[in-house]
């Protein structure tokens, strides 16, 4: 990207100068503002909030070692995000494509069992936007999708559709608000090459995209409509009423379970699917939190020895006016410190 379009201010140049002298904390400065973005980008790139925190030390690294291709007068935010991007390309390149269940195979028979849970790298990751610091709203006038949204389970999955190049045209363009220039020097191709990517890609996506996001869902239906509704999806569960979790879901909801390929989709599939809860209540609980910019849930199942609730999936959730559309459990519960959640809560 041209370093010539936004002019770095004076505390920048000092920590510019500084870094390039070999002061690690000077760098570190200079970047930490930075770093809560650029993982993100790191994620919509790779899907995968581990491969996303190694291709941002990857870039980081990249960064500190060719501090002197930055002229003193560019624009650090352009320079760090060419850097970050190419390292996200070059691990897209080692790696297959992440995706999610709904994505993988057709969905199951309500009476199938999930089997054999498959490898972890074939799986789109939650992630914990709030934990690493997301801001809300769009990093650039020009931007087509707000921060949080461009974070949510959908748009992650349609993303890992595109090819590495094209989805990085889009980011760049579509999330970030970089100029067709910028980004055509960024990837070392013209800007008609970004512009006919760019047009492929938003139909692309387009296409797997739901109607409205959950970040405008979320905010017409307000934080008290949001409220009753999971709290009492958390009641019914917690009950054991299985009545009274389908009334919560739409009646073409999906429920997947990463890391198994089984899904079901329809309220009857649900319902009749080994998913539902059994045996005597109370032997579930939960504690709220956010994933991808929506609506999430720890769960925790009961010990045998009765005398806690252990770590078992994230739940994060899909909104539609008033019922929920899509639940993705992620059965990894070694995903929970990321989200600030405790691995064991008393009974």
């Amino acid at each position: 990207m041209n370093p010539t379009f936004t002019t770095p201010t004076m505390q920048e140049r000092e920590l510019l100068d500084a870094a390039r002298g070999g002061d690690e904390d000077a760098f570190r400065a200079l970047v930490e503002p930075h770093r809560g973005a650029l993982h993100a980008h790191c994620y919509r790139m790779l899907g995968s909030v581990h491969d996303a925190e190694d291709a941002l030390q990857d870039a980081l690294l990249r960064a500190w070692r060719g501090l002197r291709t930055l002229q003193r007068q560019g624009s650090l935010r352009s320079w760090l995000y060419t850097i970050a991007t190419n390292a996200c390309l070059d691990a897209a390149a080692r790696r297959p494509r992440r995706v999610l269940p709904v994505d993988y195979g057709p969905p199951a028979d309500s009476g199938d069992e999930p089997g054999e849970p498959l490898a972890q790298r074939v799986w789109v990751e939650p992630y914990p936007d709030e934990e690493v610091g997301l801001e809300d709203g769009y990093a650039a006038p020009e931007a087509r999708y707000e921060q949080r949204e461009a974070v949510e389970l959908a748009f992650i999955a349609a993303l890992q559709h595109l090819p590495a190049r094209q989805r990085a045209v889009l980011v760049l363009r579509e999330v970030l608000g970089f100029s067709a220039r910028e980004v055509a020097e960024s990837l070392e191709t013209t800007t008609a090459s970004v512009n006919s990517a760019l047009q492929r890609a938003r139909k692309t996506v387009d296409e797997r995209l739901p109607a409205r996001s959950q970040q405008a869902t979320l905010r017409t239906l307000g934080d008290e409509r949001v409220r009753d509704l999971v709290e009492s999806f958390v009641d019914a569960f917690e009950r054991g009423d299985v009545d009274a979790i389908l009334a919560t879901v739409a009646e073409d909801a999906t429920f997947t379970m990463p890391p198994y390929a089984g899904w079901y989709r329809g309220r009857d599939a649900i319902g009749d699917s080994w998913l539902m809860p059994g045996g005597p209540p109370p032997r579930l609980r939960y504690l709220p939190t956010r994933a991808n910019g929506q609506l999430a849930l720890g769960t925790y199942r009961r010990d045998p020895d009765g005398r806690r609730y252990v770590a078992l999936a994230l739940d994060v959730l899909a909104l539609d006016g008033a019922r929920i559309t899509e639940i993705t459990a992620f059965r990894t519960p070694e995903v929970f410190a990321r989200f600030g959640l405790p691995d064991t809560i008393p009974a």
